[in-house]
């Protein structure tokens, strides 16, 4: 079998050509395959396997790009790259960006930041416009059972973002009982507040829909019995927050 060079090739799970909720105006979306975390609320469970999805060279990808540029450039919009988990593909990340700048497209990273900050990820972030950065929990242990991973890259992730001028908006998923504890919501607006290129702080609500995706797989789904979060839930969380 060929050896593809991974830069100019990615595995690539699907697209979204209208996107409007990644990042500002219209987006063209990359939803590429693979993810090292295990979030037990995840619903993109068909991303996680590495094997799956298939390759894609960055041509491929940007001559279906380009069929969108008119209505991405009229409505300020841009690609962002997703997952999945974007930059354990970042060699290709960086290529695609590279060529998206020179076109004049706006670039963004919808990262768990949960990864090693190498000479790759930062020459990538020098072509990114915008990080949008899930923070998954800020408590560590807690991060621990959600995801399976510690929290302490993602927010030397974050510190390095801020440090080196990169712009962010920070997100987090309110899961009822989970992520909406009042004292760990003030402990993310404290570390919130020492960063200083965050333009944005996002509480999206869980919900269950993509609970299906899961069960097509065979995989048990273990926050079966927790309830969607409610426009009352995001409320509470952001008065909090914001107080």
């Amino acid at each position: 079998m060929e050896e593809k060079d991974l830069r100019y090739y990615a595995k690539v799970h699907s697209y979204e050509t209208f996107g409007t909720v990644d990042g500002p105006g219209i987006r063209f979306i990359i939803f590429l395959q693979g993810c090292h975390l295990k979030c037990k609320y995840c619903h993109n469970r068909d991303t996680w396997d590495i094997n799956g999805g298939s390759y894609k060279t960055i041509d491929e990808i940007l001559e279906k790009i380009m069929k969108y540029k008119s209505y991405i450039n009229a409505s300020k919009g841009g690609i962002t790259v997703t997952g999945g988990e974007p930059l354990l593909q970042v060699k290709f990340v960086k290529e695609l960006f590279i060529r998206l700048k020179k076109e004049g497209f706006h670039t963004c990273i919808d990262t768990s930041g949960m990864i090693t900050i190498t000479d790759d990820v930062k020459e990538t972030l020098k072509y990114t416009d915008l990080v949008l950065l899930d923070i998954k929990h800020i408590d560590d242990e807690k991060c621990k059972e959600l995801t399976g991973l510690s929290n302490k890259r993602e927010l030397e992730f974050a510190r390095y973002l801020s440090d080196n001028g990169n712009k962010m908006w920070i997100r987090q998923v309110i899961l009822p009982g989970i992520t909406d504890n009042e004292e760990d919501i003030i402990k993310l607006r404290q570390f919130i507040d020492t960063l200083k290129t965050v333009e944005k702080v996002e509480f999206l609500p869980y919900h269950s829909m993509g609970k299906f995706k899961w069960k097509n797989l065979g995989v048990d789904y273990e926050l079966e019995s927790l309830s969607d979060a409610t426009l009352e839930d995001i409320k509470r969380v952001e008065e909090v927050y914001y107080s």
